[in-house]
């Protein structure tokens, strides 16, 4: 009889059956639920494969900081033909930076707020990280964006809500009608942002080559399983 580790695995490799090649260029785009984990899973996964870990909030800090519209982005490629190599080295960037999680409250912008112009240069920072390196990607519809790009992963993390609620509350220090609150409107607005900007849904597992549900499981043994299913293939 098979564990609840390799039944889990079983079924993440029945969504697509992806070959990565870890000695060239990859990216691994991981989209999840708020409160199940996935972003410290994304970090973890990271820092195992030695790549840089990108998320939300790094990227519109950047956008914000440096005025990276998709006009200057135009600019900057028009210049340099990996313009984001240059521009990470000249700023001394570190991928690994722990920003904060967006959830309502904070100042950073929500899901949807953005604009066409922020998400054309928010695709083309993502290309452009992807061109220079391999790394982890953390939301940003990474999974589409980067769905044509050759060695690449992409990964759902979900969880049942009370799960989340529980999880929440603990890293938050809030109730669980807070928790609740903020869950159903983070959900409510990173659907409404993948719907308007690919057309899709992000429940939609077609969308993914694999699908966990975190429940009974730790953020090292899913990492695990990942690692395992990439050296498999």
């Amino acid at each position: 009889m098979l564990s609840d580790s390799e039944l889990l695995l079983t079924f993440a490799e029945t969504i697509k059956h992806t070959v990565m090649k870890l000695d060239e260029k990859y990216v691994i785009t991981i989209n999840r639920e708020l409160g199940s984990g996935g972003r410290t899973i994304g970090e973890k996964l990271a820092k195992r494969l030695g790549v840089p870990f990108y998320d939300k909030a790094l990227i519109q800090q950047l956008e914000k900081k440096y005025d990276l519209t998709s006009e200057e982005i135009e600019r900057l490629k028009g210049q340099k033909h990996n313009w984001w190599a240059d521009f990470k080295r000249s700023l001394k960037i570190m991928p690994s930076f722990a920003a904060p999680q967006i959830i309502p409250g904070n100042t950073a912008m929500p899901d949807f707020l953005v604009t066409n112009d922020i998400f054309k240069s928010e695709t083309e920072i993502l290309k452009g990280i992807c061109a220079d390196e391999s790394c982890v990607i953390a939301g940003r519809s990474g999974f589409y964006v980067l769905r044509d790009h050759p060695n690449h992963l992409s990964i759902l993390i979900q969880a049942k809500m009370e799960y989340r609620v529980k999880r929440l509350m603990g890293r938050r220090g809030i109730s669980e009608e807070e928790a609740v609150k903020i869950i159903k409107e983070v959900d409510k607005a990173r659907e409404s942002y993948v719907n308007k900007y690919t057309g899709t849904s992000r429940y939609d597992t077609r969308n993914y080559d694999m699908v966990f549900n975190v429940e009974n499981h730790t953020e090292d043994e899913i990492v695990d399983l990942i690692v395992h299913y990439i050296k498999k293939k």
